[in-house]
């Protein structure tokens, strides 16, 4: 287990200002002994649940060109068509991971292949599940033509917590299924948009690791891990 480089500087201004105002409460406040202990541990508990909003376990990637790998930890919590306007202008089918305080906030390519498409839109901060959240919360767009053929589009969208959005990804860069394509402060949600026929490999409620789970298999005149 490692910190995400995205989180270090944030936890070592965090702990200064922890231990700076836990030394000023023993110096000035020193007869609230009670207090000043409470504190302390309110202190701990706080920067530990900090420390793993960034932490960076080890995977063990899964790799494969018409595998569609889950780009984030978290819940499938959609799973239908519907009309992309922004890219494709026509019917995909729309897979959302919704990305808990408590996940895992790396994002990772879904696909290898080369990126389109990408647009970071400025925008507002209503919670991931609201409906309009993928069109009205700051977000960045990224289309890959995939290795076995098929456009993908994915989506990094903030949340109520989540007030940034870092990506490592421009048009025309070349992209490896499973390496990080960016990262999410304090979680929210991935949307996924895929071909119609794409076969999903996923369910409603579902728990996903990015980089390791298969979301869906696109088609592709390739041999799949899977099968045809």
């Amino acid at each position: 287990m490692k910190i995400h480089k995205e989180g270090r500087r944030i936890l070592f201004f965090t702990l200064l200002a922890l231990l700076a105002i836990n030394l000023l409460l023993f110096q000035f406040n020193a007869d609230a002994v009670t207090f000043n202990r409470i504190f302390v541990g309110a202190s701990v508990i706080a920067f530990l649940l900090l420390l793993q909003f960034f932490r960076s376990p080890f995977r063990n990637l899964l790799t494969h060109e018409d595998l569609l790998i889950a780009p984030a930890d978290g819940k499938v919590v959609v799973i239908e068509d519907v009309h992309e306007p922004e890219y494709f202008d026509d019917m995909r089918k729309q897979i959302s991971i919704f990305m808990s305080p408590i996940n895992v906030h790396i994002t990772r390519n879904p696909i290898s292949g080369i990126v389109r498409y990408f647009k970071y839109h400025p925008g507002n901060y209503l919670v991931a599940w609201h409906p309009k959240s993928s069109t009205k919360n700051e977000r960045t767009t990224v289309v890959v033509q995939s290795e076995a053929g098929p456009m993908v589009l994915f989506r990094q969208i903030a949340g109520a917590m989540a007030r940034r959005i870092v990506w490592y990804v421009n048009e025309g860069d070349e992209v490896s299924q499973g390496e990080e394509f960016g990262f999410i402060k304090f979680g929210s949600r991935v949307d996924l948009f895929v071909p119609i026929d794409t076969e999903v490999k996923v369910q409603i409620g579902e728990k996903v690791k990015g980089g390791q789970t298969v979301i869906a298999q696109l088609k592709s005149t390739q041999p799949s891990l899977f099968g045809n």
